[in-house]
């Protein structure tokens, strides 16, 4: 079987990154990149189409976030048991499917609101086979599930991120947001709410890029209000803190409030983290 014209160079971007897979694993991550390609020409999954460019960008750049990932999961105290992690914003499946290869010990769903792209990850589970990877077509606030684990990879600001996916991050879980340079300033927008406890630096092979994941995880009053809904507050509402800001005084904050804390109100002396910081 002739060798891949990729294989040589992914060997060594693991070998950089501190990665043991076996050969079966390097296969399927070959054979992901091809269906990205083959997809990629019907669907536009992606804006690379160079393959050795994919092979840096999008390959070796996933595959930087699974040493962090297995150190977070060791001290979390989940290292030896079922894990969930759900992707928001998948598109091609990165950095989900890449997770799904290296550790099939996790469970991994890949969300996604474009429904060519979520078949598009089903169809790679069946492909690699896969058992532990899942395509989900839907909005990540309408997931009922909780993971110990929620990435993402470029896909919003901070705030958005956490506010939107804060129905599906489990009690103790956290939030791995894969970024570009340091987000300083959305860090510092964050709500009491969200307590960003690490922000690791990441060196990815081939890449002359700065790459960083930053480690969130609930902080402060948020633990009060998740309970009651804290999934209901919407895109369009845009940042519930901006959206307050903006409101008068008096109605339009609780307007905020009320899609957050079921029940509180003004009257009731009960406020929310994401809202009343």
């Amino acid at each position: 079987m002739p060798t891949h014209a990729l294989d040589s160079g992914l060997r060594q971007g693991l070998v950089g990154l501190g990665l043991a897979l076996s050969d079966a694993q390097v296969q399927q991550l070959l054979d992901y990149l091809d269906l990205v390609q083959k997809w990629t020409k019907v669907y536009n999954l992606t804006a690379v189409r160079d393959p050795a460019e994919m092979l840096t960008h999008h390959l070796l750049d996933s595959l930087a976030a699974v040493r962090p990932l297995d150190q977070q999961l060791e001290t979390l105290g989940l290292a030896h048991k079922a894990v969930r992690l759900l992707d928001v914003g998948s598109g091609a499946g990165l950095p989900g499917i890449v997770i799904a290869v290296c550790r099939p010990d996790i469970t991994v769903h890949c969300v996604d609101t474009v429904a060519k792209k979520a078949a598009f990850i089903q169809q790679v589970a069946v492909s690699l086979k896969l058992p532990n990877l899942r395509g989900l077509h839907a909005r990540v606030e309408s997931l009922t599930d909780r993971y110990d684990v929620v990435s993402s990879r470029a896909f919003a600001s901070l705030v958005d991120f956490t506010i939107w996916s804060g129905g599906a991050l489990a009690g103790q879980g956290v939030w791995m947001a894969m970024k570009g340079k340091h987000p300083a300033d959305e860090i510092a927008v964050l709500p009491a709410s969200v307590e960003v406890f690490h922000v690791e630096q990441l060196k990815v092979p081939g890449l002359d890029a700065e790459r960083c994941i930053v480690w969130m995880r609930r902080g402060g009053l948020i633990l009060d209000c998740l309970g009651w809904g804290i999934g209901r507050v919407t895109r369009s509402a845009g940042s519930p803190r901006r959206a307050a800001e903006r409101a008068p005084s008096g109605a339009g904050t609780w307007e905020i409030q009320r899609e957050c804390l079921v029940g509180a109100g003004p009257a009731s002396g009960v406020g929310c983290a994401f809202c009343a910081r």
